[in-house]
């Protein structure tokens, strides 16, 4: 029988995590219920107590309700129960993981399942989920269900709602298969927008060709989130990261951020990677009216209703150059680096709005200056990004790399 770890605080919500906990057993599913309580002895009775959660975090459960400090308690018992819920699934004894929660309690329950592999099923019910929760997501895949009311006492509203929730889970559970298949076949990550897509469509074909299938994620923070949260994880082979545009929202405050993190991954873990500069020139905001002031005067293009994107200038770039540097200069694995120096996206060519040769040239003598050529390999071409024979020179690169 199939195992489904329900996660969560059961002296706040005892209540609640025994509906779902019934909801759940009426479809026939086996629960383990594990609490994560810090103020009081939990309402609903545990198969893991809240002692040994903070026992797995290296903490005592008395000593952190003698400190009365919310915070370091949270944090402590997030650790412990996601050292716990790791152990479980590489036991056998877990097979999708519920939980239900507000800010804290969404933040302890994510943070557990952020350890489990891609294709574990993984539902929260949240009071948060209407909002940012970029950073409780963290590009896992993880499914937010937003419980209309809030989570306090059962009501008609939240046990319909759980009520699905428990359906979701279990169906999920019973239909689950990894993500990652076990049939040797190479997986190759690739990051990419609408800017460099016609590079990534010819680097999918040759890659292809050589029976590697290649994953694309757009870059648009949660995809750079979801990449690097698989590298780090060695659910694939090899990164083509042919666009990093994410940093530079990173650096000015752009809506596409993945994190400070962003192409790291792959290199502490020594994957190899094939890296370009696509739509390094690049800022995304809202619409036009949310663009910072200080931005506004800069050449802008109105992608669309939503997104307004800016084009940097010669100083932008040439930071940005140095950032995308030092995290490549860190890397333990293979990599190299691919510069074309006709364009960096499809915006940046002859006749099209951000063609700025000379800003371009300030990104690329950074990497110049930089650029560790003891670790990594630097490719200079008099090619635009999307020339086909670009792409295909960095494929055929990735395939040597990842074969070897």
């Amino acid at each position: 029988m199939k195992t489904i770890v329900i996660l969560g605080a059961f002296d706040t919500k005892g209540e609640e995590y025994g509906f779902l906990r019934d909801q759940i057993a009426l479809e026939g599913v086996k629960t383990l219920l594990i609490d994560t309580s810090i103020i009081q002895e939990p309402k609903l009775k545990p198969d893991i107590h809240s002692s040994e959660v903070a026992a797995a975090a290296g903490k005592s459960l008395d000593e952190l309700r003698a400190a009365e400090d919310r915070g370091p308690a949270v944090m402590a018992m997030a650790a412990g129960a996601s050292a716990i819920v790791k152990k479980l699934h590489a036991d056998g004894k877990l097979d999708g993981i519920i939980g239900l929660g507000g800010s804290g309690g969404t933040t302890m329950v994510t943070n557990a399942m952020h350890g489990l592999p891609i294709g574990v099923p993984k539902v929260m019910v949240s009071t948060m989920a209407c909002g940012d929760t970029s950073r409780m997501v963290a590009g896992r895949d993880i499914v937010m269900i937003y419980p209309i009311v809030d989570i306090a006492g059962l009501n008609s509203i939240f046990t319909r709602v759980a009520a699905n929730a428990a359906g979701a889970i279990v169906g999920m559970v019973n239909k689950s298969e990894a993500l990652v298949p076990d049939d040797g076949k190479t997986l190759v990550g690739a990051s990419q927008v609408g800017q460099t897509t016609p590079c990534v469509d010819v680097a999918r074909k040759v890659l292809g060709r050589h029976g590697i299938e290649l994953l694309p994620f757009h870059s648009t923070g949660t995809g750079g989130r979801s990449l690097e949260a698989l590298a780090a994880d060695k659910a694939i082979d090899g990164v083509l990261d042919i666009t990093p545009t994410e940093l530079t929202d990173e650096l000015l405050g752009g809506i596409h951020s993945a994190g400070p993190t962003r192409v790291e991954a792959a290199g502490q873990v020594g994957l190899p990677q094939v890296v370009s500069v696509g739509s390094l020139n690049v800022c995304h905001f809202g619409p036009y009216d949310t663009v910072p002031g200080p931005f506004r005067l800069r050449n802008l293009y109105k992608h669309n209703a939503n997104v307004t994107v800016m084009q940097t200038n010669a100083e932008e770039n040439y930071t940005l150059g140095k950032i995308l540097c030092e995290k490549l200069n860190h890397a333990i694995g293979p990599v190299e680096l691919f510069v074309p120096l006709h364009g960096i996206a499809f915006l940046d060519m002859p006749g099209k709005p951000f063609h700025d040769p000379d800003a371009g040239r300030a990104l690329f003598d950074a990497i110049t200056e930089h650029l560790d050529r003891n670790v990594v390999t630097l490719h200079e071409r008099e090619r635009h990004i999307n020339d086909p024979e670009f792409a295909t020179e960095m494929a055929e690169r990735m395939i040597e790399l990842v074969k070897a």
